[in-house]
């Protein structure tokens, strides 16, 4: 949200298209959590639908289509990314439409498809990089498998020129800022790269639905044994190889899994029509599982038992509590030295968070230098009082910069979050100004 209040061609982690997505929906519906959430719902409502499309590419009747639309907006991954709004909810109706554009064109062999491609590709990596890997898993597995005939033909320039163009914008941005991405992504792989590898699996299971497995596994074979189709099976698993391979998050992969479950739908309903009864059973479990891990139907006091498998429910829980809590330490801070004194929050959700709430609780805008708040502006030279460090984990390095420091308060959280636990530490003074300070203090990750 404070991204799209600060509107720019690019970010240090993501590119534009959501922070100026989330800010239309809050200027239309609302500057609340619903408005806010308007446009990522109706993203997932069509996401849905080109599923049902893609089923129908396939071969699939009215049933198989009504079937494949089901089993997408039951899943767990389409509940947790069309509940929130992230860079994700977009991404996952681009790959669809990817998808969709992709199938159209292996099936027809009408290269003119590869327009419709090119513009998705570039309109989506205006919203996330993560884009390209589908793509790249296609295309190789079209050099692999075939058929390579739709590879040879002036419709791919074309698409990939209208990609380059759309995408140049952003493209440009990274160039000028020495790719910060590449240094997030980075971050990402060096920090959670073991942890991402060795829930990857679990996690294509889960995060999907255990009860879909059967009908997107149907969907694979169905694909291979197609002549036209098998390069869309072989992308999928070389594409869990290649987010393997650089400790990618697993859901990196998951929207392929939509593809497949696509076009195991028609498959899937002879089975249904043999065992009716426990299809609805299934049907049903698989929807009230993916609430149960994706939508707040939980206390919050129960949601840790959800944070394993999606931990974005517990980062949903906390932050008024949080800027209630800075609040008070802010309080320690001598009245008179209040106007030279700066709040620095450690990572950019809290910073987000100290400016949506803590105005209510008379606290000045918070600074940080995570991410792109670095960029969003540093304290002002004069601000040479108190410094309260909104800490995840106490890190003497850190505080090195800053003089006397020591504990005032923790945030206790009801959840077993990234910010339960985070230290409040008070300090003095910063041990040099600002200006010469807040190169040290950026993070990119």
């Amino acid at each position: 949200m404070v991204a799209g209040h600060r509107l720019s061609w690019g970010y240090v982690d993501q590119p534009p298209l959501t922070p100026l997505l989330a800010r239309v929906s809050t200027s239309v519906f609302g500057d609340t959590v619903m408005g806010l959430r308007v446009l990522s719902t109706v993203s997932t409502v069509i996401t849905i639908i080109v599923v049902a499309l893609i089923a129908r590419e396939f071969g699939s009747d009215r049933r198989g289509q009504v079937l494949a639309a089901v089993c997408a907006a039951v899943s767990g991954f389409v509940l947790g990314v069309g509940h929130l709004v992230s860079t994700a909810t977009y991404d996952l109706l681009a790959w669809m439409l990817i998808g969709l554009f992709a199938v159209k064109l292996l099936r027809t062999r009408d290269g003119r498809w590869w327009l419709a491609l090119g513009l998705t590709v570039g309109i989506a990596l205006e919203n996330k990089y993560l884009v390209v890997l589908p793509v790249g898993a296609l295309l190789v597995a079209l050099l692999i498998v075939g058929p390579r005939e739709v590879l040879r033909s002036w419709w791919l320039l074309a698409g990939v020129a209208l990609a380059g163009l759309a995408a140049l914008p952003n493209v440009v941005w990274q160039f000028q800022h020495d790719w910060p991405q590449l240094t997030v992504a980075g971050g990402i792989s060096e920090d959670d790269g073991t942890e991402n590898r060795i829930m990857f699996i679990p996690l294509q299971i889960l995060q999907l639905s255990p009860f879909l497995v059967p009908i997107w596994v149907a969907g694979f074979l169905r694909l291979w044994r197609t002549p036209w189709a098998r390069s869309i099976a072989l992308a999928y698993p070389l594409l869990c190889v290649v987010v393997l391979a650089v400790g990618g998050k697993s859901y990196y992969a998951l929207p392929l899994l939509l593809v497949l479950v696509a076009a195991g739908s028609e498959p899937a309903l002879g089975w249904i029509d043999r065992h009716r009864p426990l299809a609805v059973v299934g049907l049903v479990l698989t929807a009230l599982t993916s609430a149960l891990f994706t939508l707040p139907v939980l206390p919050a006091s129960a949601v840790d038992f959800v944070i394993p498998v999606n931990k974005e429910q517990g980062e949903q829980i906390g932050w008024p509590s949080m800027a209630a809590a800075v609040a008070t330490a802010w309080e320690r801070i001598p009245a008179d030295q209040r106007s030279s004194a700066t709040i620095f929050a450690g990572n950019y959700g809290e910073a987000g968070a100290l400016l949506r709430y803590g105005p209510a609780h008379g606290l000045p805008p918070a600074y940080s230098g995570h991410m792109s708040f670095a960029d969003w502006g540093r304290p002002p030279d004069s601000n040479t009082g108190p410094v309260l460090l909104v800490e995840i984990e106490r890190t003497p390095s850190f505080e090195a910069n800053f003089r006397d420091c020591s504990q005032v308060g923790t945030i206790d959280n009801i959840v077993s979050n990234d910010e339960d636990g985070t230290a409040l530490v008070l300090c003095s003074a910063p041990t040099e100004p600002w200006s010469t300070l807040w190169p040290k203090l950026r993070r990119y990750y």
